[in-house]
């Protein structure tokens, strides 16, 4: 009776777990986006040239932004690099960014709200070609 039970609560939580992860912030590196707000050749390596090089940067979420604007804040290999700001509507719960890269290095990049709330973060790594 015992391992019922708890193969049954163990079932329950399992899911939880994955109901909630498909219900999480979410941010992508991409080539594109497509019209319904998904990611187009998604990567976590990607290759430029010595001019520099771009790519998108994709967040989903499970609720509306409620803001009229969110920033990207980059670290390269740990060091804060630069500030990007994007300008979004209230209701949106996916937007995208491009942004050009002119360096190689391990990227992270942290998305906030308006209220200084970080939504999200992901760390893409940039090389030349």
């Amino acid at each position: 009776m015992y391992k019922k039970i708890t193969a049954i609560l163990f079932l329950a939580l399992a899911f939880f777990v994955l109901g909630s992860e498909s219900n999480s912030q979410t941010i992508y590196f991409c080539e594109g986006v497509d019209d319904n707000g998904y990611p187009i050749t998604e990567s976590d390596v990607f290759n430029i040239s010595r001019d520099g090089g771009y790519l998108y940067v994709l967040v989903r979420l499970p609720y509306e932004v409620a803001c009229r604007s969110v920033r990207f804040e980059l670290y390269k290999d740990g060091n804060y690099d630069n500030t990007i700001y994007l300008d979004t509507e209230k209701n949106w719960t996916w937007f995208w960014k491009k942004i050009t890269f002119y360096k190689s290095g391990r990227f992270t990049v942290y998305a906030y709200d308006c209220f200084d709330y970080m939504l999200v973060s992901g760390s893409v790594r940039i090389q030349f070609r």
